[in-house]
């Protein structure tokens, strides 16, 4: 087949190169435009830029993807099927229109659970323990069309967003790989989506990083993991933001935690610990925090920085 990729970020770059090895041609590679990245705001292109210049594909960064112009020259290109993975496009019907056999996107949740843009975020913040990848032929809706193929993974009890997307955006691409091979046969599925089982991950703000120690400890744990790398989770301490980069779930009744909460108010110390850091307390039961990082400062082992800081037991995060 003859396919139009679209992707932006490191997730969609497995897809590429898995499709690159396959048997259809790439006629072009549709990415975002370079935008400004890193402290020294320096215009930055697309992971996927890369990988396709690599391959000596060509390359299109539009600002606005579904003008009559770009249309046009993606038209152009007779495009047998159009393939995306997190481009950050929404597709119009002409778009939708263009390819022969359609267009299909690849998205990192089980749908019809977790549509929208942050779903491995919102899956581990909300305490899932099982997520994955569907792809899906496209349709005017968010993450509303036909399902062709998924496949689900479990999550780790202390896997991070980063780590997930990555596990995700390789599974993604097998699942790619497959699709357009079936495709291409006539043989892929259309499975209509439950809309009544749907369930929204919307964009992250850095304010759904902010932990509120009156939660239990399984659910600040799981926001930890579910904002990081960004926006990173933070709280209060002694006046000054403090980013929480690293956590884990204390043992109930364990040798440094002696009850459940350790009979303290939520936010307060229970212990420190050279290899685990500091443990406080929550609503329900506690929470290790192993890497944390001070304003203007570089990130820090939990135990050096109550070292540092002199925190001692009892002592309050806001």
């Amino acid at each position: 087949m003859r396919i139009i990729f679209a992707g932006s970020p490191s997730f969609a770059v497995p897809s590429l190169r898995r499709l690159l090895a396959g048997g259809h041609r790439i006629v072009c590679v549709v990415t975002q435009p370079a935008r400004p990245a890193g402290r020294g705001l320096v215009l930055t292109d697309p992971p996927v830029k890369q990988v396709a210049l690599e391959a000596a594909l060509e390359v299109h960064q539009p600002e606005k993807f579904n003008s009559p112009q770009f249309l046009g020259v993606l038209a152009a290109k007779e495009p047998d099927l159009i393939v995306t993975a997190a481009y950050g496009r929404i597709f119009k019907r002409r778009a939708l229109d263009l390819p022969k056999l359609g267009c299909v996107n690849l998205h990192a949740s089980l749908l019809p659970r977790y549509r929208g843009v942050a779903p491995i975020n919102w899956a581990i913040i909300n305490g899932e323990r099982e997520t994955g990848v569907t792809a899906f032929f496209m349709e005017e809706g968010v993450d509303t069309g036909d399902i062709i193929m998924s496949r689900a993974t479990a999550i780790g009890g202390d896997e991070t967003a980063g780590e997930l997307t990555d596990r995700l955006s390789v599974l993604g691409a097998e699942v790619i790989a497959e699709t357009c091979d079936a495709i291409a046969r006539g043989t892929a599925a259309r499975a209509r989506q439950d809309s009544t089982q749907a369930s929204y991950a919307p964009k992250l703000a850095k304010d759904d990083g902010r932990v509120t120690w009156e939660a239990g400890a399984v659910s600040i744990h799981d926001r930890i993991r579910g904002v990081s790398p960004w926006p990173g989770a933070f709280c209060e301490f002694r006046g000054q933001r403090l980013k929480l980069l690293a956590s884990r779930l204390g043992e109930p009744g364990g040798a440094l935690t002696g009850p459940p909460d350790g009979g303290r108010a939520p936010g307060r110390v229970i212990a420190i610990d050279s290899n685990m850091g500091i443990l406080v307390s929550c609503k329900s039961e506690s929470v290790w925090l192993k890497t944390v990082q001070a304003q203007g400062k570089k990130p820090t082992n939990g135990a050096d920085f109550a070292r540092g800081y002199r925190i001692k037991v009892d002592d309050a995060f806001g």
